[in-house]
């Protein structure tokens, strides 16, 4: 039975952070993870329990793994081993979700990303939204909190909608114009929140377009658990004609935190071997 070589990636976002612990020996598996909510707290202490928690649960020391590799705000990660820019984690991390995924779409808190990537997971090319635009999840979860609705709420609601209404805004705070506009015209939730998914859809199809992008697409990222916006892109690519396989999975908000994980492994690896060519 082969020793288990412990890794852990942890991905420090501007709401959530997520910690996987990974067994890297053989094949690698995931024994763990973990996402705790900032909120106002300060996110290098969150990190250091989400971190000591993790260790504790398991029966192990920080020493007992072999490499922490942060991504996201990893300068907020203390003892770390590594950082891996975020690209390249959630291009590894969705890779392990499905290994037939030849475009990774990160719906991240503040952008989205299109990556283009090969059998190996890694990056050959990409395109993203810029950081005001109204395409990102912290901007979802700014229209769902004035609605009175919980993140978690706003897929099933958006389901429900049968006239969605789309913000004409492209900039967030133009766009959180809109809306409240259509909160006063008497505009229901459900299709106000159907209609940002549609708007951030309609972003999604141009990065693929601009990217020439190919499927299948995998999501990841936290609105890759939204059902409401994962068929908002559904539909969206089928009224555009466009024929991309969506595919997502249960744990895609982990993505980063798992490539980082995974990457970490590898670098270890390599380490140990470079080493011993040395010795």
């Amino acid at each position: 039975m082969t020793e288990k070589l412990y890794t852990m990636g942890i991905d420090v976002g501007s709401n959530f952070i997520k910690l996987v612990l990974v067994d890297y020996s053989d094949n690698p598996t995931i024994l763990d993870k973990q996402t705790e909510k900032i909120r106002k707290r300060n996110p290098t202490q969150v990190a250091d329990e989400m971190i000591q928690t993790m260790l504790g649960k398991h029966n192990l020391q920080y020493d007992d793994v072999a490499y922490l590799a942060s991504t996201g705000e990893g300068d907020l990660v203390r003892r770390k081993r590594g950082h891996f820019y975020g690209m390249t984690t959630h291009s590894k991390g969705g890779n392990f979700f499905d290994k037939e995924a030849k475009t990774i779409v990160d719906m991240g808190a503040l952008y989205v990303r299109a990556i283009k990537v090969n059998e190996e997971a890694k990056v050959q090319d990409y395109k993203m939204t810029g950081q005001c635009a109204s395409g990102s999840g912290q901007f979802v979860e700014n229209i769902s909190r004035y609605l009175g609705l919980s993140i978690e709420e706003v897929g099933d609601i958006s389901l429900t909608s049968d006239n969605p209404e789309v913000s004409s805004g492209i900039c967030a705070v133009l766009a959180e114009t809109d809306v409240i506009n259509m909160v006063s015209r008497g505009v229901s939730t459900p299709n106000i929140i159907k209609g940002i998914h549609i708007s951030i859809a309609g972003r999604i199809i141009k990065l693929l377009t601009s990217l020439k992008a190919e499927s299948p697409v995998f999501l990841t990222g936290g609105m890759a658990l939204n059902k409401g916006m994962v068929q908002a892109i559904e539909e969206q690519l089928e009224e555009a004609g466009k024929k991309f396989e969506i595919r997502t999975h249960p744990d895609a908000i982990y993505a980063g935190a798992l490539g980082a994980a995974l990457w970490g492994g590898y670098r270890h690896l390599k380490l140990i071997e470079k080493q011993t060519v040395m010795a």
